[in-house]
């Protein structure tokens, strides 16, 4: 059952009655109703490439945050082989919201970490909606750390709305949490790719994305703060999400042009969620297409490169 987004209403309405024509055909059979459904079909068809074609930032960041949307439990379970989940932070405790381990891309070696959301009431729940808590980012960095030492390349999927702002979170070092993953990124040794597959909000998703090279899903969003978050600071009333989705600057296209990330990866007309074996297998090809540019250059290059992407961010793009 497709799930449909406030901006979508009109669409839902026409599909749903492409779908009662046919389910009144297979109730009764002597029933001709595939050209009047077809007819339909078509309307919703070009409805969506409409409603598609030119979606403004607030609209993005709804499809962004799509429960249905491919979450990292499903990139990893599509794309890598011999996936060997690794947990804990050997220090607290293990955060459900981080997910990672060795596994292999194309039988490539990987060390791979992302954010997990959860799919249903239950799983989001347990993974806090994806958003990490302290010893998220400290497994995140042992895992980082044990990558370095066997010379894999490290794979990140980013998808949260930021890292957990409570008291014991904070308690435990979230900050210094943190920015020691932003550190640990900065200083690998190895190719280090990231992909914004939904949410990439705060420093929750930079402590996992301060990457060679970084992608986003068309649909995708990246900010320093959530539009509502800025729109309470900014204006009192959270009601003004809208306008600060436009102020931040948050979607793959305009960072691009910022040079804040270096590909967008396309997705199915009506986001991720319309068909999410191919969004998969296209963030699969990014992945890979990445790694083998990165693959022949050094550990010092490596490093080097990284520190210039990030040195280099502000000097060009859009004007103000």
């Amino acid at each position: 059952m497709q799930n449909y987004l406030e901006f979508e209403k009109p669409l839902a309405e026409i599909e749903g009655k492409a779908e009662e024509l046919r389910a009144m055909a297979r109730a009764n059979p002597e029933m001709d109703v595939e050209k009047e459904a077809a007819a339909l079909d078509k309307k919703a068809r070009d409805m969506l490439q409409g409603l598609y074609k030119d979606l403004s930032p607030w609209q993005k960041c709804q499809v962004a945050r799509h429960g249905d949307r491919p979450h990292s439990s499903d990139y990893i379970d599509a794309l890598f082989t011999e996936y060997s989940p690794l947990a804990g932070d050997r220090n607290f405790a293990d955060d459900q919201a981080v997910m990672g381990g060795l596994a292999r891309l194309n039988d490539r070696p990987v060390m791979v970490i992302g954010h997990e959301k959860g799919s249903d009431t239950n799983s989001r729940i347990e993974k806090n909606f994806g958003m990490a808590r302290p010893e998220g980012y400290r497994k995140a960095i042992r895992l980082m750390d044990l990558a370095d030492r066997f010379n894999v390349p490290v794979v990140t999927l980013i998808d949260t709305p930021g890292a957990y702002p409570g008291k014991g979170a904070e308690e435990r070092g979230q900050s210094e949490a943190i920015a020691r993953s932003t550190e640990k990124c900065l200083k690998l040794g190895v190719p280090l790719v990231s992909v914004v597959v939904g949410e990439g909000g705060s420093g929750g998703a930079v402590a996992f994305a301060t990457a060679n090279r970084v992608a986003m899903l068309e649909h995708s969003i990246y900010s320093v703060i959530s539009p509502e978050g800025c729109a309470s600071i900014l204006w009192k009333d959270a009601e003004k999400m809208r306008e600060a989705a436009e102020a931040l600057r948050l979607t793959a296209q305009d960072l691009h042009k910022l040079g804040v990330i270096d590909r967008i990866i396309g997705e199915p007309m009506g986001g991720a969620q319309r068909d999410r074996d191919a969004t998969i297998k296209s963030v699969g090809q990014c992945i890979e297409d990445i790694l083998n540019q990165l693959a022949p250059m050094s550990r010092e290059d490596l490093i080097k490169d990284r520190r210039a992407k990030f040195l280099a961010m502000g000097q060009t793009g859009l004007a103000a």
